[in-house]
Formats: C-alpha cells, sequence, structure tokens
C-alpha cells in the first residue's frame, strides 16, 4: 500500500506557473503527486467561494500523477507539461463523464468513452486533467452566470461577472486553482473571461487546433484555446495541442509550428497599429487608458480604421444564431422548458433568421477577411480592446457606453465578435490601469495577428509581461 503523500503548501504551489511546475517535477524538486495534492487542496479550499468548477476527477489525476512520478525514477524522458494540473470548460469530452456543455439537458447523455483531442494532447506532453469547468449553457453567454449551476465569480470581486462563456475557465486561473485551463471561443469566450479576470488567453488562428470530442456552438465560428497566468505557459500548451485531429473535418492540416521558442525574440521589426473606429467608441474609460499604455509601452501610434467593424459585428450575430438554432431545434421542440430562458429566446429568434440573411452574412464574411489582410499587408499586429468595460456586477443588466445605455449579455462582445468573425489569432492580454469605476479590477487589450502567426501576438504578449505593462493580479483569496 502506498504511503500517504504529504500535501506541500497549496498557497505556494498556488502562484507557481505551468512552466515552472514542469521544471520543478523533472527536477524531482517536488514529485507530481504531490503538486495534484496541493491542487485538489487548493480547489476545495476555495472553489466553493468561485463556483468555477462542475467535476473534479481526483482519483484519476492522482493515478496520472504517481504514473509520471514512476517514470520519472525509471529514467524515462517527462513530456514538456509533466505534472501540471490543468481543467477545460465542461463542454470538452472527460472519459466517464457526461459532456454538460452548460446544460441542464446534455448531463442527461451517456458518459463520453474518451477524452476530447486536446486534453489527450496535454496529457500526452505530461500535464494532468483534475476537472471541468462551469460555463454559460451551450456556449451562448457572455456573462459566466449559469441557471443551472450557479454563476462562476471574479477571483478578484466576488460580486461581479467573470465572463462568458469561458466563465469557470477563467475564474479557475485568477484563482490559482490551476495554472492552465481550456476554454472555447465562438464570438470571444475566451478573451471576454481573460478581461474579466485578468488572465492572459490565445483564441488561435480557425481551424488551427482540433475541435474532436467537443460540444460545438457554431461550427463555422468555433475556436479552442487555453488561458494561462503567463504567455510562456500559453506557448507551451499552444505547442503541445498542435496535431491532426481526424475527429475535426474543420481543421486545416499545418505542419507543426512550435512558438515557445520564439516568444522571447522581443518586437524588433514588428510594425504595430491600433485599431480605430469601431474599437475607439462606445466603451468606458479604462478600456481607452489601457490600450493607450499598452500601445505607449511598445512604441505604436499609428492608428489605422477597420472598415464595417459594425456589419461584421452583425453578420457574426446573424451567422451565430441561425447555426445555434438549427444545431438545437430539436431539444427546443422537445424540451423548451428544460433551457436557460435567456438562451432559449435567442435560439427561438435564430430559427426566424431567412436563409438569404445567412448567405449574406456568409458573401460578408469573406470580404472583410480580405479587406483586413489587406491591413495587415501594412501591419503585422493591430490593438483593440478587449471588452468595453471591466468585470461587471452578477445580475448586472445593463451598462452606460458613450452616454448610451446598453444590455450587458449581448454586448460584452463589441470588440470580440468581428475578430472571431474571421477567424484571425488572438492574444488576450491583462492589464491594470488606475482610471475609471473599481481601478483595482483587470481589464485586457487584444494583440491581433495575421493568419497562422500565432508567434507575433505572443511575442508582443512577452514583451508587453517583459515590461510589466501586462501582468495577472493575484486575486486575494
Amino acid at each position: 500500500m502506498n504511503a500517504p503523500v504529504p500535501v506541500p503548501d497549496a498557497t505556494r504551489l498556488a502562484g507557481a506557473t505551468a512552466a515552472e511546475i514542469a521544471a520543478a517535477v523533472a527536477s524531482g524538486t517536488v514529485t507530481a503527486r504531490a503538486v495534484i495534492e496541493a491542487t485538489l487542496a487548493r480547489i476545495a479550499a476555495v472553489d466553493p467561494s468561485i463556483n468555477a468548477f462542475t467535476d473534479v476527477i481526483a482519483e484519476r489525476a492522482r493515478a496520472r500523477a504517481d504514473r509520471i512520478d514512476a517514470a520519472r525514477a525509471a529514467g524515462a524522458p517527462l513530456g514538456p507539461l509533466a505534472g501540471v494540473p490543468f481543467a477545460v470548460k465542461n463542454l470538452f469530452d472527460i472519459a466517464g463523464l457526461p459532456t454538460r456543455a452548460g446544460s441542464k439537458i446534455n448531463r442527461e447523455r451517456h458518459p463520453s468513452t474518451q477524452d476530447a483531442f486536446l486534453v489527450a494532447q496535454l496529457e500526452a506532453a505530461g500535464a494532468i486533467l483534475v476537472g471541468g469547468l462551469n460555463m454559460g449553457e451551450y456556449a451562448y453567454d457572455f456573462t459566466g452566470e449559469n441557471v443551472h449551476d450557479g454563476a462562476s465569480r471574479n477571483p478578484h470581486d466576488l460580486t461581479r461577472m467573470s465572463g462568458g462563456s469561458s466563465g469557470g475557465t477563467g475564474a479557475a486561473v485568477a484563482a490559482a486553482m490551476v495554472p492552465l485551463a481550456l476554454g472555447s471561443d465562438t464570438n470571444g469566450s475566451i478573451r471576454v473571461p481573460s478581461s474579466l479576470c485578468g488572465t492572459f488567453g490565445l483564441k488561435p488562428t480557425y481551424g488551427r487546433l482540433g475541435r474532436g470530442g467537443s460540444f460545438p456552438f457554431v461550427t463555422a465560428l468555433d475556436h479552442l484555446g487555453p488561458l494561462a497566468r503567463s504567455v510562456a505557459d500559453l506557448a507551451l500548451s499552444y505547442d503541445a495541442m498542435q496535431g491532426e485531429d481526424a475527429r475535426d473535418p474543420g481543421q486545416t492540416p499545418r505542419p507543426f509550428e512550435p512558438v515557445a521558442g520564439l516568444i522571447g525574440e522581443g518586437i524588433g521589426g514588428l510594425r504595430i497599429a491600433i485599431a480605430g473606429g469601431w474599437f475607439r467608441a462606445k466603451a468606458q474609460p479604462e478600456v481607452f487608458a489601457a490600450v493607450d499604455a499598452v500601445a505607449a509601452a511598445l512604441g505604436a501610434r499609428d492608428m489605422v480604421d477597420i472598415p464595417d467593424a459594425a456589419r461584421a459585428r452583425a453578420s457574426a450575430y446573424i451567422i451565430t444564431a441561425a447555426e445555434g438554432a438549427s444545431l438545437h431545434a430539436r431539444r427546443l421542440a422537445v424540451r423548451p422548458e428544460d433551457f436557460d430562458p435567456a438562451v432559449r429566446d435567442r435560439l427561438l429568434a435564430g430559427l426566424a433568421i431567412p436563409a438569404s440573411w445567412v448567405d449574406a452574412a456568409q458573401r460578408f464574411r469573406r470580404h472583410f477577411r480580405d479587406e483586413m489582410l489587406k491591413l495587415f499587408e501594412g501591419y503585422d499586429v493591430l490593438l483593440a480592446p478587449a471588452t468595453p468595460c471591466r468585470a461587471p456586477k452578477l445580475g448586472q443588466k445593463t451598462f452606460v457606453l458613450d452616454g448610451e445605455e446598453m444590455l450587458v449579455r449581448p454586448n460584452l462582445g463589441l470588440f470580440t465578435q468581428p475578430i472571431s468573425f474571421i477567424g484571425l489569432p488572438v492574444v488576450a492580454v491583462p492589464v491594470r490601469v488606475a482610471v475609471g469605476e473599481a481601478p483595482d479590477l483587470p481589464i485586457a487589450v487584444q494583440v491581433i495577428a495575421p493568419p497562422w502567426r500565432e508567434d507575433m501576438a505572443l511575442r508582443v504578449a512577452a514583451e508587453l509581461e517583459r515590461l510589466g505593462v501586462a501582468a495577472t493580479p493575484a486575486a486575494t483569496l
């Protein structure tokens, strides 16, 4: 019988990055089992106030950690993420659990028989899955408020939203329950929680990372990616997750293009501009202060207009509503009472969208992409806000942007939707600026790159981290 494993100081390990944990496990400074015991202790202590986790798979995680420790003792090579705990939004398949996708209906499904592709990729690199995370129902959400599982709360202020739909993902990372977690981003669901919770987040190029074993929302727009407390951790996990996914017909075949070794190269030679027009209106003062602070640190002075961004957002709404409604049409017909009423109403409205509108939106999508690619002939990276405000209060229905009262739920994605609409890679970079309401709360800036150039966006994010402009503020829990 194995002897009990002492639990290290969970507070001390809680601040460690994935890269630091992997290095410590590889060197023998700490065992993978000790890391997992500390992680589980941290989750047990902190999550009751945050409500980020819907499932904790403790015994599986312990068994995985023991295998890693045995491999190290035998002198076998360890993966680059050996011993690193991670969690995933509960739309990723986890073997042995039903895939909830934030819904009441889905939890009645049969348990998954295998892990999602990206879960398998991370575990092949040595990472250890510890559980599934709270999310907005069927990913149709920007607030992190789930009527079935309760709201995931912002670790920096428990009265505020974590953002959605990957709200549990952002909250779990910001609360230092795990150093790394996976979310999905259809219209901004990685970048909005990153902004409200103060984490780094990577939305890769559309088609880059395999979506096999994840519950879809809008196949034409769905992306999967990591949130973390350091740029290096984003890069390490992104590298580990690359690979061909036979279960995702929408994946674009690409060679392995590692980025972890490139992020320290700085920004020399990169042409950086600030997005104007749509991205300089309808936001609270701290939003533009954050963008301006980032631009000043990078020496970026040029401002460029992204043409038709408002139309791009409207077109994204049409495609989202129509495709999402089509996916859920049968559930809406037979179990309408089991949906979150707000989600149900949006999906029902999507059923009424004429096909001609969807066709027009898809045609415009191609045009808008072509226009954006022209901008990248003159610039390598664009800077834009991630959200129009810091984290709103839980239950808050409206906010005021440029003197206009607007609904919170749809408009937290004002600045993210035009970018995910055409699948560009983006890193959300958390910034702290002492401007506006609740100045201690974080807010993020989007670093946007051309297709397949995650390396450039990550280089800029890493430079901001080095300069101290970007940082993940500690949650006082």
